[in-house]
């Protein structure tokens, strides 16, 4: 799975900082989540973004272990008998985390009113070019496209669809009424969306137009609007929302486009790859080019404290999502939850990072 400048060197637990003091039961009831998935992909897939026989061997025993895990003892207990931590050895970019979230934004399923900015279903001429678990690691190319009478074609992008190009086909799933909260759930993948009536409906990524994901946050930086240091969430929204004319036309720098379905039961989401349910705090995009979905990770960020200011970031997280914009080795982004304060925990989240990659024992254990 890795390239040959990237290796893994065994380590012993005691050597990790945090490690005994960690919630193993949250790291094992979000690693329980991702064993039916695992199995299904790896039993119809030899894609590398796919769990290998160890990490599925390790799923099942949690499955048949789950009864008897109910402690944070008995959970840590079982990492430590069925997988051994590894660092990564590299000379690439050093290691960054981000954080990301689910948006709760207010909704209607018709037009009217201030909701005129339509949430598109999947259109049926959108084929996949590649598995939906490796559209971040090969996120440099199309990802997916428009199936034609003569093959496939690139599909619209951000701005020809934002244009009208879908109007009028039934496609319109929900409308909202920022174009900015729109424009960040689609990054994000998902939403939790407030009905007029006050109820609430879940909606999950369900494909993309399969152009490569541009970062507006970078271009403005870049052209010199904002520093690196400067640059958060918020601060991006703020200069998005504006000016309406000039926030539109720097949102569609991101030809990418993403398409969502609604789920059928709101406890069942969100989902990150693998159609996986995440968990706040323990669910963790890589990219899979180095890590297969369903792998554990200890992740440590000693200036990350999201929780509390004398709490440094370091826990036991598990590989189950994947973005355009996770690239690396080391390059992680947390799932923080659903509604503002996981959004403003997501938004300020830019901080270095290392990865202590959790390999399953081929044998099981001893």
């Amino acid at each position: 799975m890795a390239g040959q400048d990237i290796a893994f060197a065994a380590v012993c637990y005691a050597s990790l900082p945090g490690w005994d003091t960690d919630d193993h039961l949250a790291a094992f009831r979000a690693f329980l989540k991702s064993a039916d998935a695992i199995a299904r992909a790896s039993a119809s897939s030899g894609k590398t973004c796919v769990a290998g026989a160890p990490l599925i061997a390790a799923a099942q025993r949690a499955r048949q272990d789950a009864s008897n895990i109910a402690t944070p003892a008995a959970a840590k207990a079982f990492f430590e008998a069925n997988f051994t931590p590894h660092r990564i050895v590299h000379d690439r970019t050093p290691g960054l985390l981000t954080g990301y979230y689910e948006p709760v934004l207010p909704g209607s399923r018709g037009r009217g009113g201030t909701y005129q900015i339509p949430v598109y279903r999947r259109p049926p001429d959108l084929v996949n070019l590649v598995a939906e678990a490796e559209r971040g690691a090969l996120a440099g190319g199309l990802t997916h496209a428009r199936k034609t009478a003569d093959g496939t074609e690139p599909y619209a992008t951000r701005a020809e669809i934002e244009a009208g190009l879908l109007a009028g086909q039934c496609l319109e799933l929900v409308w909202l009424s920022d174009p900015v909260d729109t424009f960040f759930m689609h990054i994000q993948g998902s939403g939790r969306i407030r009905l007029p009536d006050d109820t609430t409906i879940r909606i999950t990524y369900d494909g993309k137009n399969g152009h490569p994901y541009t970062s507006v946050g970078r271009v403005l930086i870049d052209a010199g609007h904002f520093t690196a240091d400067d640059m958060t969430l918020g601060a991006l929204k703020g200069w998005l929302s504006a000016d309406a004319a000039r926030g539109s036309g720097m949102m569609q720098e991101n030809r990418s486009f993403v398409f969502f379905r609604e789920l059928a039961h709101e406890d069942d989401g969100p989902l990150g790859a693998l159609e996986i349910p995440l968990s706040p705090g323990r669910s963790l995009a890589v990219d899979t080019a180095f890590h297969a979905l369903g792998t554990p990770v200890f992740v440590t960020a000693p200036d990350l404290a999201p929780w509390a200011a004398d709490e440094s970031f370091s826990r036991l997280m598990i590989a189950q999502d994947v973005g355009s914009a996770i690239r690396g080795p080391e390059r992680g982004d947390i799932y923080y939850g659903s509604g503002d304060e996981a959004g403003r925990l997501a938004g300020t989240t830019k901080h270095a990072g290392q990865f202590v990659v959790l390999m399953a024992s081929a044998g099981g254990p001893l």
